[in-house]
């Protein structure tokens, strides 16, 4: 199912981190301000960024290349600027969500404060734009096109985070699926999936036939990413996740389960449903209550569904850019497995 795409990323990993390494910003002055530059800006991300766990979204830039007969390191600095630019979007979230952790340790705002954190996050997102125009073994007609996906990237991640947060800072519930499904292929496809396959396909000289074949692909995967990620949060492996364990509850999130479920529930289910969402509440048997209700309202179920259904149109979409001869055959083959293992992970 997922083991080929899961051999892929390992094999890809080393190439990502010592680009990653390569890339690492240090201060623009020598001088005596240099030490706390490094102290109060740069190690804080450097520290951050080199946390990072399997790197699917760089090495999906690598896989853009390669699947459209370019090579892995054509798409280097893009698949650094798209890990860089979720070193960002991670920092500033856990800001906005008021997270206590990240990948197992201390927000990087609860270490450094809030406004160093915000700085960091903001160093991040200029060195999207400078590792790709500080790669000259591209042509500058590339590196420009692959800056312009980027900005559209990061403007498509803002329109959805602008959703989810205001959402629910109006206590809205009138929210539908159809605006969940909006707000997450904004927030989280274009990013995790879809322009990472799609600027690797550019750089990697691919047709704009291929290219825009793997953009659809993977925002209908990256679908099938949150989905299951959303799943995990509510019914996934508690001692994994830890304190993160059902925290989407106690932060009120809209996710697809939540609004399914109030679509379809009615009376006092409801009400209830509201209530707990509303209450802030970190109490067990409250979290546990509030699944219970989604259940009961479908949610659990409808998500585990369309995150099938999503990751089946995405294979469904490599075979048919294989058999067009857009990609190569190893690559649909690992971009089927990606769809499983994007879904496997709830289950």
């Amino acid at each position: 199912m997922g083991e080929p795409f899961v051999t892929y990323l390992a094999e890809r990993l080393p190439l990502v981190e010592r680009a990653l390494a390569a890339a690492a910003a240090t201060p623009l002055t020598d001088g005596p301000a240099a030490a706390d530059l490094t102290r109060y800006l740069y190690a804080p991300l450097a520290r951050f960024t080199a946390s990072g766990g399997k790197r699917v979204r760089p090495v999906l830039a690598l896989l853009g290349s390669e699947a459209v007969g370019g090579r892995a390191e054509d798409a280097l600095s893009c698949a650094v600027a798209v890990e860089l630019f979720q070193s960002a979007a991670l920092i500033h979230d856990d800001i906005a969500d008021e997270g206590e952790l990240r990948r197992g340790e201390p927000c990087l705002h609860r270490v450094e404060g809030t406004g160093l954190a915000i700085n960091a996050g903001d160093l991040a997102l200029t060195q999207v734009f400078e590792v790709v125009l500080a790669d000259e073994a591209l042509s500058a007609e590339r590196r420009l096109r692959a800056l312009s996906e980027l900005v559209r990237m990061e403007r498509h991640t803002l329109e959805g985070q602008a959703l989810d947060l205001g959402w629910v800072r109006d206590a809205r519930w009138d929210v539908s699926s159809e605006d969940y499904l909006y707000m997450v292929t904004s927030k989280t496809s274009w990013y995790s999936a879809a322009i990472p396959l799609y600027v690797g396909a550019l750089v990697g000289g691919g047709s704009e036939e291929a290219a825009r074949g793997l953009l659809e692909l993977g925002l209908t995967a990256g679908v099938a990413f949150q989905l299951a990620d959303d799943l995990l949060n509510l019914v996934g492996d508690a001692a994994a996740q830890g304190k993160d364990f059902r925290s989407d509850i106690t932060e009120g999130k809209r996710t697809l389960a939540v609004v399914w479920a109030l679509e379809h529930l009615e009376g006092a289910g409801r009400e209830e449903l509201e209530a707990l969402l509303a209450s802030g509440t970190t109490d067990a048997d409250e979290l546990a209550r509030a699944v219970e209700l989604i259940e009961r309202g479908g949610g659990i179920a409808h998500c585990q569904e369309l995150a099938h259904e999503m990751a089946g149109r995405a294979k469904e979409a490599a075979r048919s850019l294989a058999d067009a001869g857009h990609i190569t055959v190893e690559a649909r083959d690992l971009l089927a497995s990606m769809s499983d293992f994007f879904v496997e992970r709830a289950g």
